[in-house]
């Protein structure tokens, strides 16, 4: 029989190596642990020549920008501080009021139709059952993108040429004369024209962002639609739609900054005309500035522009924060 004492150094004893036996794991885990890296500034000079290059050219144009909207910038001359006048001038501005009518009209295209025609090509992309004839026609829908946009822009414009053009050609060769005419240089056809530019446009952003999308969705998740009995089409607005909320969302804020700062065909093909019929407030900016000579109230109206996008892209990342994709009940 054990004595008192004997049980208790006994049940000292266990105690003992229990204690000691956490320790040497605490002191392995501390082993382990990876050690906190030392702070190197000579590391971060590397970085030096990146931040400078975007101080200079991104950073400095853009704040130097909204400081000499209340200016009467002149390069060669002292500028004079005039306030708000180029703001009130910009109030009365029709010219720039008009041009955001014609953006209106470019939003809409781009986030319907240039959504739906590029969407309804993956659609039919995904539904082929040959990975490799998917792969294969990927890459010929996707090869477009690697021409420069100012190629297409030009190419489009030989098309609509009213004389020589593709389109009025082929519009007299089956016998529709009358629809053929001056695309470009009628005002009532001209804004629509540069929007047909890049037709069917698929191969483009939304083409991509859609395709990556679906292609990230679980396989099982499609072979539980088909066991359920789900048709092509109804799995397409119960399933494809809300999973690719986030590629929407995406796409809607990429739009609304591109879509502001559309221009680039106007500019080519048309410089605003006719009669101001694609006017857009990139040209209006580039009107005033290298046409008119007037820099502070080029700066007022791109400072503009800029405050407008940085806010509507605010409110967008806003709504969208928070939001989650669900899959409808079948």
């Amino acid at each position: 029989m054990l004595t008192s004492v004997e049980r208790f150094m006994g049940t000292n004893f266990r105690l003992l190596r229990g204690k000691m036996a956490i320790a040497e794991k605490v002191e392995k885990v501390k082993k382990n642990k990876p050690q906190r890296k030392r702070f190197k500034p000579i590391l971060y000079l590397g970085l030096a020549p990146l931040f400078i290059t975007l101080g200079l050219f991104s950073y400095y144009p853009a704040a130097n920008g909204l400081t000499r909207a209340f200016f009467d910038w002149r390069f060669f001359e002292p500028s004079v501080f005039i306030g708000l006048e180029n703001f009130r001038t910009m109030l009365g501005d029709d010219m720039w009021w008009e041009s955001f009518k014609h953006i209106f009209i470019v939003f809409i295209a781009a986030t319907t139709i240039m959504w739906a025609l590029p969407l309804l090509a993956v659609e039919m992309l995904i539904s082929i059952r040959s990975l490799r004839t998917q792969h294969i026609l990927r890459t010929l829908l996707l090869f477009p993108l690697a021409f420069p946009v100012i190629v297409t822009i030009y190419m489009w414009g030989f098309i609509y040429h009213p004389n020589r053009g593709i389109l009025n050609t082929a519009l007299q060769a089956v016998g529709l004369d009358s629809l053929a005419q001056n695309w470009l240089g009628d005002p009532n056809t001209a804004l629509y024209s540069l929007l047909f530019i890049s037709f069917p446009w698929i191969a483009s952003l939304p083409f991509f962002v859609f395709l990556t999308g679906l292609q990230n969705i679980g396989t099982e998740v499609f072979e539980a639609a088909a066991i359920d009995g789900c048709s092509r089409m109804k799995r397409f607005f119960l399933i494809d739609m809300p999973l690719l909320g986030r590629q929407f969302r995406l796409l809607f804020f990429l739009a609304t900054i591109s879509v502001l700062q559309f221009g680039t065909s106007g500019y080519v093909l048309t410089s605003g005309g006719p009669d101001n019929a694609t006017m857009f407030p990139i040209l209006r900016i580039i009107g005033v500035a290298f046409n008119g000579g007037d820099w502070g109230y080029a700066a007022t109206l791109s400072s503009t522009l800029f405050i407008l996008t940085l806010a509507l892209s605010t409110v967008i990342l806003f709504i969208s924060r928070g939001e989650k994709q669900n899959v409808r009940s079948l």
